[in-house]
């Protein structure tokens, strides 16, 4: 059985920094397409960060602040992200995608005051 478990979360203030990690087990990691998401109350889970063999690709409110990487020895996949703003506040969850398969992490708060 799949578990990814994300941790990183918290508080921060405008312009901070956060680093969010998600360590799946069960399957082979490697193999992998991985990403974030978030929710924000009373919106819909919006992609955030994804990650494969060919590379990272991020949603536009995010390029150029987050930064998604995965280390395979470690079964991790991390998101940096920094100059965070108070509508980054959501929980994130991690996914894992191996081919048709998908699975999904509980999520981690992050919470950005202005």
């Amino acid at each position: 059985q799949v578990q990814l478990v994300e941790s990183g979360g918290g508080l921060v203030q405008a312009g901070g920094s956060l680093r969010l990690s998600c360590v799946a087990s069960g399957r082979t990691f490697s193999i992998a397409d991985m990403g974030w998401y978030r929710q924000a109350p009373g919106k819909e889970r919006e992609f955030v960060a994804a990650i494969n063999r060919s590379g990272g690709s991020y949603a536009d409110s995010v390029k150029g602040r987050f930064t998604i990487s995965r280390d395979n020895a470690k079964n991790t996949v991390y998101l940096q992200m920094n100059s965070l703003k108070p509508e980054d506040t959501a929980i994130y969850y991690c996914k894992g995608a191996w081919g048709i398969l998908q699975d999904w992490g509980q999520g981690t708060q992050v919470t950005v005051s202005s």
